[in-house]
């Protein structure tokens, strides 16, 4: 056995040029693959392992398999080139040598032959397995530092805009508390000047956008504390002042309000939040359709107040949905991307969740709050 063994290894060794030549006139190399000159190389290596396996137990082969392979998958990740490309090769391999082994004249051949072949199957088997999974783990090593590298992007874009909301917003709230004091002396000294409602009502609409960027600079307001909040009354308020911006758009409200339900938190933090959403569904109703309409329902259940908004505008598509609430997407021309964003952190702060979901009938904000007794 050994003798017919020996054989077969010297057999292999006389063919083994005219073998890697016609392998290499099969196999596909990329002219641009910028290992192109390794290949051949490494399939000359692979060769060898082969031909040794045959004389020597496949346990001792393992580390010479394992080393060539993590080589080999180095270089497929270096030359972002797909595996498939290498799998293909190593299979072209494996049959030119079985092609030249089957041309052996031994007596029994098929019989004694089957073990050289599980041999050299369990050599190239190990080969491909130890190459795509390294090749794997590189390329998920990959992926996983560049979203490492966009996340710490995105949290130094924050950290930026935090340190210039911090630094010019109070400059710009100056005027705007001045000009919102003379409205307010104007009021009292001539009531009946027409458009002063209009005036406060923009300015508040200023002074929301400018609490969105506190927020998302994260500095908390000076003397700000919690407090019990009756939701269908701060939602109802907040209808009352977004009742002009309802009109010019032609927007009907479908309320369904449960009485005596409370939240506890921030009154202004969550104002912003449903006057947010709000302000974002009359924008995409406007001149979309004839019969605009904004639902608004909540209750309580299971010891939590679920809020759900929805209105029957445009669907969202399926994948702005999966990044609707990270900072800078947007879908409006002169959108800042934060809205959302920034209404999810504050749920969240009040230990809640914001969720959405578009289809063609509707497309619903759902917020759950923590009841409050």
């Amino acid at each position: 056995m050994f003798a017919t063994k020996l054989h077969i290894h010297d057999y292999l060794e006389s063919y083994k040029y005219s073998l890697l030549e016609r392998w290499s006139k099969k196999i596909i190399v990329s002219s641009n693959d910028p290992f192109q000159g390794n290949i051949l190389k490494n399939g000359e290596l692979m060769f060898s392992i082969v031909q040794k396996s045959i004389m020597t137990p496949y346990e001792q082969m393992k580390p010479q398999i394992e080393i060539l392979a993590k080589k080999v998958a180095e270089e497929r990740v270096a030359a972002e080139f797909n595996i498939g490309e290498f799998v293909y090769n190593v299979s072209i391999g494996r049959s030119e040598i079985f092609h030249h082994l089957y041309q052996l004249d031994l007596k029994e051949k098929h019989l004694f032959l089957q073990e050289i072949f599980d041999n050299i199957n369990q050599c190239f088997d190990r080969f491909l397995y130890c190459a795509v999974s390294h090749y794997d783990e590189l390329k998920d090593k990959i992926i996983e530092e560049k979203n490492s590298f966009i996340n710490q992007s995105h949290k130094d874009r924050l950290t930026l805009l935090g340190q210039m909301t911090s630094s010019f917003i109070h400059e710009f709230r100056n005027p705007l508390t001045s000009i919102q004091g003379f409205v307010q002396l104007l009021r009292s000294d001539h009531p009946t000047v027409p458009y002063l409602d209009i005036i406060a009502g923009e300015i508040e609409q200023l002074n929301f956008r400018i609490s969105q960027f506190l927020l998302l600079s994260k500095k908390e307001l000076i003397g700000k504390e919690k407090g019990k909040i009756d939701l269908q009354l701060l939602i109802e308020e907040i209808l009352s002042f977004l009742y002009p911006s309802l009109l010019g758009a032609k927007v009907e409200i479908c309320k369904q309000l449960q009485s005596d339900t409370y939240i506890f938190g921030y009154q202004d933090e969550l104002r912003q939040v449903f006057m947010n959403i709000l302000f974002n569904a009359i924008d995409v109703l406007q001149n979309y359709r004839l019969d605009p309409k904004i639902y608004i329902h909540s209750y309580t259940y299971d010891n939590q107040v679920v809020v759900k908004i929805s209105n029957n505008g445009p669907v969202i598509p399926p994948d702005l949905i999966k990044t609707i609430f990270e900072p800078f997407v947007t879908t409006k021309q002169l959108g800042t991307g934060l809205g959302l964003f920034v209404c999810k952190e504050i749920i969240e702060k009040h230990k809640g969740t914001l969720e959405c979901i578009s289809n063609s009938e509707q497309t619903t904000f759902t917020m759950t709050f923590p009841a409050h007794l």
